[in-house]
């Protein structure tokens, strides 16, 4: 494979922004869970007020959707084409998968956490009906945002499939 094929200075700087986006979320997580587990108030809001551990799926999801996943998708944006012998199938799909997901991951982050605040902050004054209620549609949202994110990984699988797609063809022709 040329060094051309793959080396698309957009499909460079998205992968690039995959991983930087990587370390961000990570440092956001990791500092989220250092403030959970340090601050007895905090700690003690997500663990025992209702729907404070809402909060905890936040700090999640920014650690598995914005850390791990961010993490991978750069390297395999970076080993698939190598690997197929061609560059990316859609440049234009990786900047969809791009931004799909980070607005998808910060609305499901923003809403869990709302939820889990809102919720708890509730419950301490109203019943459990009352703090549904309030929680009910803040987690409706998280649904809304969490479909994006499944979108952007469809397209970042269907994107990852069309480049690998016809590879053991050329395989068997070159041998």
């Amino acid at each position: 494979m040329s060094e051309r094929a793959w080396r698309d200075e957009e499909f460079v700087r998205y992968t690039l922004w995959f991983v930087y986006a990587c370390v961000i979320y990570s440092l956001i997580g990791f500092s989220w869970g250092a403030l959970m587990g340090g601050i007895h108030e905090f700690r003690h809001f997500v663990d025992e007020r209702m729907f404070g551990k809402l909060i905890v799926r936040a700090h999640t999801h920014i650690n598995l959707l914005g850390w791990v996943e961010m993490a991978i998708f750069a390297a395999v944006y970076y080993i698939v084409p190598r690997l197929a012998g061609r560059g990316i199938y859609s440049v234009k799909l990786v900047k969809w998968h791009f931004w799909i997901h980070n607005i998808g991951l910060l609305g499901m982050v923003v809403f869990f956490t709302t939820a889990g605040y809102l919720g708890g902050t509730v419950s301490v004054e109203q019943g459990p009906a009352e703090a549904e209620a309030v929680v009910r549609p803040w987690l409706r949202l998280v649904g809304v945002f969490g479909s994006l994110v499944l979108l952007a990984n469809c397209i970042w699988a269907y994107n990852i499939f069309k480049t690998c797609a016809g590879w053991l063809d050329r395989l068997r022709q070159s041998s």
